[in-house]
């Protein structure tokens, strides 16, 4: 198993007690790309029968947030705090898997810029973002930290 698999695989084990609520998963994930998916349900739609703004949002954060934390050590970590998140929400989903694509657009050793977009199950673009990350102290190299630093 390759350091990218390894990774991969210990995320989608071990993820955030909100990816276990919501059931998200990571189904990509490499230096400066992530990509998230979510299998709709009841409880993530509105009142309305579609998905819920805030899901998408928090799908398009957490995408955006990983694009910029891939880690090349087996077993360490990289963690950012969200600055910014501009949102637009252009379409809707009502059923299937909605899809999130981020990556990283630049920035620097401490702060960066992602951009991301989420496909409905059709392929179409239902939303948006661009964001601004800090790197937690020591994740601003690819390498990170232990896990339980």
């Amino acid at each position: 198993m390759t350091g990218i698999d390894e990774n991969l695989a210990f995320e989608q084990a071990h993820g955030s007690g909100l990816q276990g609520h919501l059931g998200y998963r990571l189904v990509e994930w490499a230096e400066n790309h992530a990509v998230i998916e979510l299998e709709l349900q009841d409880h993530h739609l509105n009142r309305a029968g579609i998905l819920h703004g805030g899901v998408l949002m928090t799908l398009l954060d957490t995408a955006s947030g990983y694009s910029v934390c891939f880690c090349s050590v087996p077993g360490n970590v990289r963690k950012t705090l969200t600055l910014s998140l501009t949102t637009n929400f252009l379409g809707m989903a009502k059923k299937g898997v909605v899809r999130v694509v981020a990556t990283r657009q630049g920035g620097g050793r401490k702060i960066v810029f992602t951009e991301a977009k989420a496909y409905n199950a059709d392929g179409e673009v239902i939303g948006t973002a661009t964001g601004t990350f800090k790197y937690h102290r020591g994740s601003e190299g690819i390498e990170g930290v232990p896990r339980d630093s």
